[in-house]
Formats: C-alpha cells, sequence, structure tokens
C-alpha cells in the first residue's frame, strides 16, 4: 500500500491516502480531459503521480515548521486538500509538483500562525554557568530533529532532497526568520524554484518574493548559519569521530570526550533553557552528569537531520538500563562542535526508541 507510514507515538498509524479518501467521501473515478486541460479524477492515477513527492513534502514542512511530528500530520493534510482539489488542478498553468507545493505552503503558513516559532536554548537565552542550576523552558515549542528513517522510507538513494539544507543549525537559523520569509529562502535557495514559481506557491507577487528572499538572507548571515556545508567531512568521518565519543562517553573519560571538541563547541539541552560554549565548560558539565548519573552507560546508534550522526544514552537502572537523552552532532573538519541534546518523549517515538534495555541492549516490553 503506497501511502503506509507507521506513527506509534501513540499507538496509532498515519492512515493511508486511499482511508483518508474513503473518510473524506471520495470514491474512484477515471481521469478525463477537458479541451486539452489533463484533470486527476482518478483514484490510482492520483496515488501514482503524487507519490513521489511525499519525502521532499515532508523535508520542506519539517524545514518550515521544525518538527517532524508536526510535518507528518502537515503532508498528510496536503494530500488530503490535494485530494479534495484534484479536479481543480490545470496541468497547463503549473506543473504538478508547484502545485503540491502550494498546498503544502498554505498548510504551514496556517500552522506557523498558531505555533510560531521552535528555538533552541542557544538562539533564545545567553549562555549559561555549566555547574549552575539546569532551568526548564516553560512552555516553549523547541525546535526538534528530523529522523533520517522517516526520509529513508521515501528517498533510500538520497536522490531527492539535498540534504544538508536539513542541517540542525540550519534548521534553527529558519526559526528566526518570518514564515513568508522562511518559505522564500526555501523554496528559492534550497529547492531551487525559480522568483515567479516561488510567488505562485506563496501566492504573492515575483517583488514581494525577492524582497522576503534579500531579508531571509541577510537574517540568516546575521545569526552566523550559512545553508551550505562548512567544513563537513564525509559522512564516514563524521561517524567516525562520533564513535570515538561514544567509546570515550563510555568509559566517563571526560579528558578523552574534550580531545574530540572544538575550542568553541556548543552544547545544549532542550528542554532546558542552560547551554554552555567552550571545550572547558563541556568538560565541567560532563563530569557533573558522570558524578549524577553514574557512569554506566549503553549507547545506541542514531541518525538525524540528513545525516548528522548521534545517540540514545541509556543510564543504568535497577537491573536495565532507562532512556536518559538522544544526542545530535555537528561534526567539523576540526572536530565535534555542537551536541543538541534531547529529553522529550515524543522525540524519542519519532525515533522508535525504546525505554528500556535489557544488558545485551535488546528492547524490555513495558508492563
Amino acid at each position: 500500500m503506497p501511502w503506509q507510514a507507521v506513527d506509534d507515538r501513540a499507538g496509532r498509524a498515519i492512515r493511508p491516502l486511499r482511508m483518508l479518501t474513503a473518510v473524506a467521501g471520495y470514491g474512484d473515478c477515471g481521469c478525463s480531459g477537458d479541451g486539452g486541460r489533463r484533470v486527476m479524477t482518478g483514484q490510482e492515477g492520483f496515488d501514482r503521480r503524487i507519490e513521489p513527492f511525499r519525502t521532499e513534502l515532508l523535508a520542506y514542512c519539517y524545514r518550515m515548521l521544525g518538527s517532524a511530528h508536526d510535518a507528518e500530520d502537515l503532508v498528510q493534510d496536503t494530500y488530503l486538500r490535494a485530494w479534495r482539489a484534484r479536479e481543480q488542478y490545470d496541468d497547463t498553468r503549473s506543473s504538478l509538483r508547484t502545485w503540491l507545493y502550494r498546498i503544502a505552503t498554505n498548510a504551514c503558513l496556517t500552522a506557523l500562525e498558531v505555533h510560531g516559532r521552535r528555538p533552541l536554548p542557544s538562539g533564545l537565552v545567553a549562555a549559561s554557568d555549566p555547574l549552575g542550576p539546569l532551568v526548564q523552558g516553560e512552555h516553549v515549542p523547541w525546535l526538534q530533529p528530523l529522523p533520517d528513517s522517516l526520509l529513508d522510507a521515501g528517498d533510500p538513494a538520497g536522490a531527492v532532497m539535498d540534504r544538508s539544507s536539513l542541517r540542525l543549525a540550519f534548521a534553527a537559523a529558519l526559526q528566526h526568520l518570518s514564515a513568508r520569509q522562511r518559505g522564500a529562502l526555501i523554496l528559492r535557495d534550497v529547492l531551487s524554484f525559480s522568483a515567479a514559481e516561488t510567488a505562485e506557491i506563496l501566492g504573492t507577487t515575483v517583488v514581494s518574493v525577492n524582497s522576503s528572499l534579500q531579508r531571509a538572507r541577510t537574517r540568516v548571515k546575521e545569526v552566523g548559519v550559512r545553508q551550505e556545508r562548512v567544513s563537513e567531512p564525509p559522512a564516514a568521518e563524521q561517524r567516525a569521530w562520533v564513535e570515538r565519543y561514544m567509546r570515550a562517553f563510555e568509559l566517563a573519560d571526560v579528558e578523552g570526550l574534550k580531545r574530540l571538541l572544538t575550542e568553541d563547541v556548543i552544547m545544549e539541552m532542550p528542554p532546558m533553557l542552560n547551554w554552555f560554549a567552550g571545550r572547558d565548560n563541556y568538560g565541567l558539565f560532563m563530569e557533573w552528569v558522570f558524578g549524577a548519573a553514574g557512569k554506566d552507560w549503553l549507547l545506541k546508534e542514531v541518525a538525524a537531520n540528513g545525516g548528522q550522526p548521534g545517540f540514545a544514552a541509556y543510564q543504568r537502572v535497577g537491573d536495565g538500563y532507562s532512556l536518559h537523552t538522544l544526542q545530535i552532532f555537528t561534526v567539523t573538519d576540526e572536530g565535534i562542535s555542537r551536541n543538541s541534546v534531547f529529553q522529550d518523549p515524543d522525540i524519542y517515538a519519532t525515533f522508535g526508541l525504546a525505554a528500556k534495555l535489557d544488558d545485551q541492549g535488546l528492547a524490555i516490553a513495558e508492563a
């Protein structure tokens, strides 16, 4: 079934498009022509034509919203809206891809009116004392990582999109833009739509698009993040850096961890507001972690945001290990420059992480 995807955040499944259309009250019918205009009315033909766009639309919605959960929901909403409006599509006026992006963009803009931006702590408050008390950010919708498994399901060869544009640092920079600036920058600079196509998608003029794009580029430069990969080593080398970090972590070797970090490394850990910069501050905090949480850990590799390496850290609790944090790394040629540490059950579920493991690293079923 082409539209089946599983979402076990609440033990539920994302419904296939066929089920959605049945719920919406639409049945199967044939494709027809109308004076040279191609009208999509058939279930099978509609499924087949829009299937290739699902993964790139998921990535687009994630860039716009900063939430894997919300992005999945918005893609589902996009396809339902597209099904309902299928007879209005005119392929003599725009491509199917542009039409779908306009629907997805409208859905994202509506969602952003409600949810607003999703920062990381370093984009919200000043740096903290690494030995100061942990302070939780109340009612802050934090930026979330995107599991690579969601991308790999529809794009196993990585051919559909530039995955470097999904990096957490760039996703965080986008959160400093207004919704329409965000859309203009992504559509023009990431997805390479023309100014005219972008204006059609955003429902505005080319002049407005160019103005929004200029302001967006300026703002992203001000926050110190560029879209293109900067001194980013090959994927295998990045993973090797993180594997060495994992070995030092399992040994609670703070000096070993510090040797793998850049001088200006950043650690942040939503939902806590605390974040700090610098190798020495990082080391002080890790000494506190191992003192407070123990030195017996089990780590599981993960990948997020188009190839960023990371791991899930399980802390020894009783006769097993309990999920403690999800850590996603930014790696440069000089070493690990950022560790984004997440502690959120919804994010754990998105990554399919078990809550508890036994001594062999196997999931323990919840009672």
